[in-house]
C-alpha cells in the first residue's frame, strides 16, 4: 500500500478543530454547505489526486515539456489529470453558483486542494495561475472583459499566466521595456521579451490568456508607469470562439531543477505589428493590479511548499516504519532481528523535526486562508478591517517561511531514506527539487524580508504589526489557564517582547544610520518573527490537543493529540530559542555581511 499523499486526519483537525469552517456556514454566502459537502469535495479531489495525479509522479519528472519549433508537447497523462479536475469543478470551487463555481469557503478549498498539490505537485500550477488570473480581471477589469476572458477561464477552456519579468527587469522591475501603444480602436500593441512565464505555452487548453506588465509610450518612469494587459495567445472572435494566433510566440522553454510538469517559457510578444491587448482598468496602476495576483500566488507559492514537506514527511514516515535496518544500542544480543528504522532515536528526531516544520508550516497558511476568507465574508466591517490588516502585513511570512523550512523538511526525508533517498526509485528527492523553487519565485525571501521590514511592519502606523501581535499575546494568556502549557505560554510570551525590543531597535536606527546597513539583517527578521508566528500556531494546537485528550477517545486519535503535543514540544525546545540569535543580528545592526567588500569573495 503506497504512503498517503497527506494525513486526512491532519487535513480534518486543521479544518473542523483549528480554523471550525463549519462555522462559516452560519454566513450567508455559505448558508447550503455543511461539513458533508465540504467532505465531499475533498473526497473528490482526494480520488483525482490518487488515480491521476500519484501514479503518474515519476513519468512527469522524467519526461519535460518539449517544444519542436511550432508547438509545447506534455506527456498526455497532465491533460487527463487536468481534465478530470475541470471535469469535477475544481477550477473555481470558490466562485459563485452564477459563475459556475461551487461558492465553497477559501479555507475548505484549500484543503480539497492539498491532496492534489502534494500528488500533482507543479502540474497543478496551471489551474492555480488560472483561478489568480480570473480573481485579478475580476477585480479590476471590465464586465466585458470578465465575460469574454473570466468565464472560459472558471470553464477550464483558456489557461491563464502573469507574465512580468523579463531579461533585464527580474526583481527590478522599475526597469522594464516592454512598450505599450494605444490603437485608435483602444486596444494597445504590446512589444517586448519576458522570461520565467510558468504556464507560458503549453498544448493543454483552447487558448492561453497573459497579463502582462508593459510601459506605454510617454508614462511616468519606474514603477508608476507600468500598465496592464490582458494579451490572449489568440485572439477570440465576438461569438466567443477562437480566432487567429496573436503575436505571442514562444522563444523557448527553460529546463528546471524540478517542477517539471509545469512549463517555464520565454515569450516573445508583438515582433512585428505588436500584439493586440487590452487594459485592464486605468493606465499606469498595472503593478498595483498585479500585486492583487502576486499577493494571491504568494500564498499558494507558500501552502505549495508546505505541502510538499507535508507529503515528503508521509513517505518518509511510512518508509521508516517499514524498513529494518540495525540494532538499537541498548539490545544485548548481536543476533536478535533488526528493527525497523522508526526505532532509531535519531530517525524519529528527524521524522519530529518534519512533522513540526510541516504541520507548522501548513497551520500557517491555512490561517492566511482563514484572514482571506474573513477579509471578504466576515459578518462585520470590523471583522473584515483587521482581517485586511493581519493578511497584508503577514503575507511575506505565508510565502517566505513554508518556502525557506519545507526544503529543509524534504531534505531531512531524504536523509531518512539514506542511500534510498538519493536515487528517484523513491520520490522524496523529487520533492526536494520541486520546492527547491520556491524560495526563489514569487518574490525571492530576501525581497519578502525588506518588504515586511521596510514597508509592512511600520505601514499605517504599526497597525498590522500591533494587530498581529496582539492576537498572539491573546492565545498566550488563554493557554497561561492550562497547567501543562503554563510554561510554553511564558517562552512565547517572552520571545514576543523580544519581537517588540527588536522592532524598536531598528526602526530608531533606520532614522539616523545607513539605510542599507541597517535592513542588511531583513531576513534574519523574517525568521525571528516567521519562527515565533510558527511557535504561536504550535501553542494553539497544542491547546486543543491538550483539551480533547481530557475525553475518552479512540487509541488512534489519542496518538495524534499526543503528537501534536510532542512537536509542539520539540519546536519550543530546538526552534524558538533561534529566535533570540536571529533578533540580536537586527538589533544591534551587525554589519558582518554590508561590511564584505565584493573583492573579498
Amino acid at each position: 500500500m503506497p504512503a498517503p499523499i497527506v494525513s486526512r486526519r491532519d487535513i480534518e483537525f486543521f479544518l473542523y478543530e483549528m480554523f471550525d469552517i463549519e462555522s462559516l456556514t452560519d454566513r450567508e454566502r455559505y448558508k447550503d454547505h455543511d461539513r458533508e459537502s465540504f467532505d465531499a469535495a475533498i473526497n473528490i479531489a482526494q480520488a483525482i489526486a490518487e488515480k491521476y495525479y500519484l501514479p503518474i509522479q515519476h513519468k512527469v519528472d522524467s519526461n519535460e515539456p518539449t517544444f519542436d519549433g511550432t508547438n509545447v508537447h506534455l506527456i498526455p497523462e497532465i491533460k487527463a489529470g487536468l481534465d478530470a479536475v475541470i471535469e469535477a469543478g475544481l477550477t473555481a470551487p470558490t466562485s459563485d453558483y452564477e459563475s459556475g463555481g461551487m461558492q465553497l469557503p477559501l479555507i475548505a478549498a484549500s484543503g480539497a486542494f492539498a491532496y492534489l498539490s502534494a500528488a500533482g505537485s507543479t502540474s497543478l500550477g496551471y489551474i492555480s495561475l488560472t483561478h489568480a488570473n480570473c480573481n485579478l480581471i475580476e477585480a479590476h477589469g471590465t464586465p466585458e472583459q470578465i465575460k469574454k476572458w473570466v468565464a472560459p477561464q472558471r470553464e477550464g477552456r483558456f489557461f491563464g499566466t502573469m507574465a512580468m519579468t523579463e531579461p533585464g527587469a527580474g526583481s527590478g522591475l522599475a526597469d522594464l521595456t516592454t512598450s505599450a501603444t494605444k490603437e485608435e480602436d483602444g486596444t494597445y500593441r504590446v512589444r517586448g521579451n519576458k522570461i520565467w512565464i510558468s504556464g507560458g505555452d503549453h498544448d493543454l487548453s483552447e487558448n492561453i490568456v497573459h497579463l502582462v506588465l508593459a510601459r506605454i509610450k510617454g508614462a511616468p518612469k519606474g514603477v508608476k508607469g507600468i500598465s496592464l494587459f490582458i494579451v490572449p495567445k489568440f485572439l477570440v472572435n465576438e461569438d466567443g470562439s477562437v480566432g487567429e494566433q496573436n503575436e505571442v510566440a514562444l522563444a523557448g522553454l527553460f529546463h528546471k531543477m524540478g517542477g517539471r510538469g509545469h512549463t517555464s517559457a520565454a515569450l516573445s510578444f508583438g515582433e512585428k505589428d505588436g500584439a493586440i491587448s487590452y487594459l485592464v482598468g486605468e493606465e499606469n496602476k498595472g503593478l498595483m493590479y498585479m500585486f492583487h495576483m502576486m499577493n494571491e500566488a504568494r500564498i499558494l507559492v507558500g501552502t505549495g511548499a508546505a505541502l510538499t514537506a507535508l507529503t515528503g514527511f508521509q513517505y518518509s514516515l511510512d518508509y521508516a516504519k517499514q524498513r529494518p535496518q540495525g540494532r538499537l544500542l541498548s539490545a544485548k544480543d548481536p543476533l536478535s532481528p533488526p528493527v525497523n528504522i522508526i526505532e532509531h532515536p535519531d530517525v524519529r528526531r528527524m521524522l519530529l523535526i518534519q512533522k513540526a516544520y510541516s504541520e507548522g508550516a501548513y497551520a500557517l497558511c491555512l490561517y492566511g486562508h482563514s484572514l482571506a476568507e474573513d477579509e471578504q465574508t466576515a459578518t462585520t466591517e470590523e471583522a473584515r478591517g483587521k482581517a485586511s490588516t493581519i493578511l497584508n502585513f503577514l503575507t511575506p511570512v505565508i510565502k517566505s517561511w513554508p518556502s525557506e523550512w519545507g526544503p529543509k523538511s524534504n531534505d531531512l526525508a531524504i536523509q531518512v531514506l539514506g542511500g534510498h533517498g538519493y536515487v528517484n526509485e523513491h520520490p522524496v528527492e523529487m520533492f526536494y527539487r520541486d520546492n527547491r523553487l520556491n524560495p526563489i519565485h514569487e518574490g525571492t525571501t530576501g525581497i519578502q524580508s525588506l518588504d515586511l521590514l521596510r514597508r509592512k511592519v511600520p505601514m499605517n502606523d504599526f497597525a498590522g504589526y500591533h494587530t498581529f501581535l496582539n492576537e498572539m499575546y491573546s492565545t498566550v494568556e488563554n493557554a497561561k489557564s492550562t497547567p501543562s502549557l503554563q510554561k510554553f505560554a511564558n517562552e512565547l510570551n517572552d520571545a514576543l517582547n523580544n519581537i517588540k525590543q527588536v522592532t524598536t531597535a531598528v526602526m530608531n536606527a533606520a532614522q539616523t544610520k545607513h539605510i542599507d546597513l541597517v535592513f542588511s539583517n531583513s531576513v534574519s527578521y523574517l525568521n525571528m518573527l516567521g519562527h515565533v508566528t510558527i511557535a504561536w500556531l504550535w501553542l494553539k494546537q497544542a491547546d486543543i490537543a491538550t483539551k480533547a485528550l481530557k475525553a475518552d477517545l479512540h487509541v488512534e486519535n489519542e496518538k495524534f493529540y499526543k503528537g501534536k503535543i510532542q512537536a509542539m514540544k520539540y519546536f519550543y525546545a530546538s526552534e524558538l530559542p533561534l529566535t533570540y540569535h536571529w533578533g540580536n543580528l537586527v538589533k544591534n545592526i551587525d554589519s558582518a555581511s554590508f561590511d564584505t567588500h565584493p573583492d573579498w569573495l
